[in-house]
């Protein structure tokens, strides 16, 4: 059995459930994770799981020792340069690379208070115009651009509840009245009941989906009369029967690979 037969990338639910469907299929695979955290959340799948990041000829030569057959990208839809990396790798190797993007949910919601731009820089524009504590539910990952973007205003950071974020929090200058280390999604209830208790002016998100709990998360933040800032997806790199956008897409793939094993 080789367990580097077939790599998913991702610590996402995404990458979680696919690995679920691959363990239906008795498939043998490996789960490559960035983080610790990423490595919690894989729970009790069958495939191995490496955790770590990858750089580009690091992943190049792990395709190359374990004779990789099909490479999943289920990374976080805005992990733009691990999906490039992703590929670089894949067309090196000559492995085939399919890429799961969850759905997004971004044209089921229109409001005069709801801005969708595509990047930080074009949010903070946006923001600068808007209320004084402004609401950041993007990811830690980002932190430090948000806070040279908006250095007049007071940030709110909600984040996941490990220790390396909350140090990074600290090392930012947000104190603890600015930092919610909570780990979601959540229900539209609760998100209405934290913005209040969090006083937020703007909220600043991302097309998440409905993984991610996207409509929970705006929908209150508008019927609240808060405007929300939307920083959109960045394009595919994967395109045609290649780019799966369902559960449902990764299992005819996931079949008609192994039909042609």
């Amino acid at each position: 059995m080789n367990y580097g037969d077939v790599l998913v990338m991702g610590g996402t639910s995404d990458a979680r459930a696919i690995c679920q469907q691959l363990d239906a299929a008795g498939v043998a695979y490996t789960l490559s994770v960035a983080t610790p955290t990423g490595e919690r959340l894989a729970g009790d799948i069958n495939g191995r799981v490496r955790c770590g990041r990858l750089e580009p000829q690091q992943m190049v030569d792990w395709l190359a020792k374990n004779r990789t057959r099909w490479v999943i990208d289920a990374s976080h839809p805005y992990a733009e340069v691990v999906s490039r990396n992703i590929l670089t790798a894949c067309e090196t190797v000559g492995v085939l690379l399919s890429r799961y993007q969850r759905p997004e949910q971004l044209s089921e919601l229109t409001h005069p208070l709801l801005y969708s731009v595509p990047g930080i820089e074009e949010a903070c524009d946006i923001a600068r115009r808007l209320g004084e504590r402004v609401l950041l539910t993007t990811g830690s990952k980002d932190l430090a651009r948000w806070r040279a973007g908006l250095p007049e205003k007071t940030l709110l950071a909600r984040v996941l509840p490990v220790p390396e974020v909350l140090e990074q929090c600290a090392g930012l200058g947000f104190g603890v009245t600015e930092i919610f280390a909570m780990c979601g999604p959540f229900s539209a209830e609760f998100n209405a009941a934290f913005y209040r208790q969090c006083r937020a002016d703007v909220m600043i998100t991302k097309a998440s989906g409905a993984e991610g709990g996207y409509r929970e998360k705006v929908q209150p933040c508008l019927d609240a009369g808060i405007p929300c800032i939307v920083i959109t997806r960045p394009a595919p790199l994967v395109t045609g029967d290649e780019l799966l956008e369902s559960q449902a897409a990764f299992a005819g793939r996931l079949a008609r690979w192994l039909a042609a094993a």
